[in-house]
């Protein structure tokens, strides 16, 4: 379904409840690990996670969440920021929390999880209508049907 297709109010607004929460949350985590953390403290502790390439991926992580949890938020790019976002969770989910169990609290994947499950289901849904891609991608698509 196309990000400006008819869908009704409620699911646009349950979309947006998603987006808002989820991206809100994905963005702190992101400026935490690029501000509070920063890079090279971020690459550190992902080493000792045993996070392949952690020189290059914490940080890499620590920005796709800041910008992509905002751009979630606003509903831009959704779904490929989605994707980039799920294979993120799914990354700490594999090499980090399965081995500790369901509980977050034990450093368990049931965050990591749910953030997952949301995030493809935003990929498999759409942003809704109240979202800057509804807005933005009909017009560009036009635009390139207009150019062809």
């Amino acid at each position: 379904m196309s990000p400006g297709a008819s869908l009704p109010w409620t699911n646009s607004l349950a979309l947006l409840l998603l987006r808002v929460v989820v991206g809100g949350v994905l963005l702190a985590h992101g400026a935490q690990k690029i501000f509070e953390y920063t890079p090279a403290g971020t690459a550190a502790s992902f080493e000792k996670m045993g996070v392949p390439a952690a020189a290059f991926v914490g940080p890499a992580v620590g920005w796709l969440e800041l910008i992509g949890g905002a751009l979630i938020v606003v509903g831009l790019l959704t779904r490929v920021v989605a994707a980039l976002l799920a294979v993120d969770m799914l990354g700490a989910l594999f090499l980090v929390h399965l081995k500790a169990g369901l509980f977050v609290a034990q450093g368990g994947f049931e965050f990591v999880a749910v953030l997952a499950a949301v995030l493809l289901a935003l990929v498999l849904a759409g942003p809704g209508k109240l979202a800057l891609d509804a807005a933005v991608m009909p017009r560009m698509r036009r635009s390139r049907a207009a150019q062809a």
